[in-house]
């Protein structure tokens, strides 16, 4: 954006070089994502891979994952850069991959007691928005016809299952979002990028055009 509004090619190679360390240091070779990568603020190494909202280190936390096939997605549209398309495709196929009978993640995807842990309907709905995006820009016929089918039962399972409608005592319109579990603050709660996501998802599936921040 920053670049696009004042022609600074500063901002571009700032932005370029973040998603290319985002994409070195984050993304495992299965396709989940770290939550936390600790790097040598001198040489940029990477010293380990860590997490702040999920379940342990090694885990895949939903959101960060949802994070991810949104973020690469809009990295590969703005600069044609390949691995970043090849690294949104990874991190949307492990994330359909892992996905619950309702197509709503749970908070981790490594949780200890699935089925018995709570959903986070927020990842689902950045996710959905991910794949749509995904969708439009992928070349590959078949993945893209997969990638809107996962986001369309997303929005759909949203829709029939987690809307607030008829609880006028509900501030947001998803329930059993999922700040910070292993923090105990809004584990089961509605969330505001939540709901953003969920509208934008449904505004990309209106074909109303562009994110709603552009």
């Amino acid at each position: 954006w920053a670049h696009d509004e004042t022609g600074e090619a500063r901002y571009y190679h700032a932005a370029l070089e973040h998603a290319l360390t985002s994409m070195r240091v984050h993304v495992r070779p299965d396709g989940s994502t770290a939550h936390v990568a600790e790097l040598d603020p001198r040489t940029g190494a990477l010293l380990r891979q860590t997490t702040h909202q999920g379940y342990s280190d090694s885990s895949c936390w939903s959101r960060g994952q949802a994070w991810g096939i949104y973020g690469f997605a809009i990295a590969y549209r703005e600069t044609e850069h390949e691995d970043f398309l090849e690294t949104a495709e990874k991190l949307a196929d492990y994330f359909v991959a892992h996905l619950p009978e309702d197509y709503v993640p749970y908070w981790d995807f490594q949780a200890p007691n699935i089925p018995h842990e709570v959903k986070d309907s927020s990842a689902a709905a950045i996710a959905a928005s991910g794949l749509l995006e995904l969708a439009s820009l992928e070349p590959d016929g078949g993945k893209a016809e997969s990638y809107e089918v996962a986001a369309l039962r997303i929005l759909r399972s949203l829709t029939e299952n987690y809307l607030t409608k008829g609880e006028p005592s509900q501030a947001g319109l998803l329930l059993h979002g999922c700040y910070n579990k292993p923090g105990g603050v809004a584990v089961d709660s509605s969330l505001i990028w939540g709901d953003y996501f969920y509208v934008e998802s449904l505004a990309k599936v209106e074909r109303l055009g562009r994110l709603f921040w552009d």
